[in-house]
Order: structure tokens, then sequence, then C-alpha cells
């Protein structure tokens, strides 16, 4: 099953080029996870495999903005509540950086769409935790095995990834 959806996600997102990642990195290959959660039977398949991954939670904290499909999808397939993680709090209006539901005294797994470095999961991570979340886990579609997993480790999370860059290159030598 994992070989034949990575193949499928693989297939479906990897383009090549020249592209600058969000942790600064520039790298020849990009995975453009838009490209499957845009597509209604690729993003359910991706996100009942990240469902097998979750520990016991309360609430789902999609991340803006890959996350929150994946989010609202496992929500819909689990009924667990889900809120919507920003990168910086709203200036106006709530002023919150996690909208929906309270988050305070929940244990909250943070779900995002391909992880490289972490670095937008730890500030995340950061500002529920200053806010009363319990967050240990982090459910994401991809790891690209580029630190991530060791950086989110050195703040107490662990990462669970669905499929891993590995993953999705064994898929095409089957």
């Amino acid at each position: 099953m994992t070989n034949q959806l990575a193949r499928r996600v693989y297939e479906t997102c990897h383009l090549t080029g020249r592209f600058l990642l969000r942790s600064g990195q520039v790298s020849e290959e990009y995975f453009d996870k838009y490209l499957f959660e845009g597509q209604p039977d690729l993003l359910r398949e991706v996100a009942e495999a990240m469902v097998a991954l979750l520990p016991g939670c309360d609430v789902l904290a999609g991340m803006e903005m890959g996350g929150i499909p994946l989010a609202t999808v496992m929500s819909q397939l689990t009924g667990l509540p889900t809120v919507f993680v920003r990168k910086h709090a709203k200036e106006y209006g709530t002023n919150k950086a996690a909208e929906g539901g309270p988050v305070t005294g929940r244990r909250v797994v943070l779900i995002e769409d391909v992880v490289t470095t972490g670095g937008a999961l730890l500030a995340s991570c950061r500002q529920l935790r200053s806010i009363g979340a319990q967050v240990e886990t982090v459910v994401c579609a991809i790891d690209r095995e580029q630190g991530g997993r060791e950086n989110l480790a050195a703040e107490a999370l662990q990462l669970r990834s669905a499929l891993t860059r590995r993953d999705l290159e064994a898929s095409l030598m089957s």
C-alpha cells in the first residue's frame, strides 16, 4: 500500500528544477503538495495513511497552509476537532495564532504536508505550548529527510510520516 501511494504521490507532485525551500536551502527537486492536495481521491488516501499514525489526541492542528486540507480530511475521517495554525498571529480581530476551538490543556497533534528542517513546525509548536496545548507529535505527509526529524526531536517532538523521500524514490524502482 505504501509503495503504491508513494508512486502516485511522486508522479503527481515531484518537480525538478531549482527551488528555494522555506528553510532557505536550494533544491533541485520539489514536492508540490498542492498538486496532490487538490485531487480529492489522492488527498483522502494520504490523509488515511496519516490517520493510521495518530497517537491518542484531542485536537488536530493543521499548519498554514498545506497542513489545513490534510487536517480537515483527517478530522472528517476521525471525528476529531481541528484548529488551523497561522504562521503569525493575526494583528486584528481575535489576534489568534490558532483558529478554531480551544487547545489549552488538550493533547494536540500538529499536521503538516512536507517537512524539511521543521523550522515552521518548531515555531508553531512553541506558540501552541505557550497557550497551554500539550504538543508531542507531528504527523506529516512527506518527510524530505533533511534534518526535520532530528530538529523536532530536540524540542521533544516526535515526527511520524506517511511517506519519506526514500519511500517516494523507492516507488520508482518497483
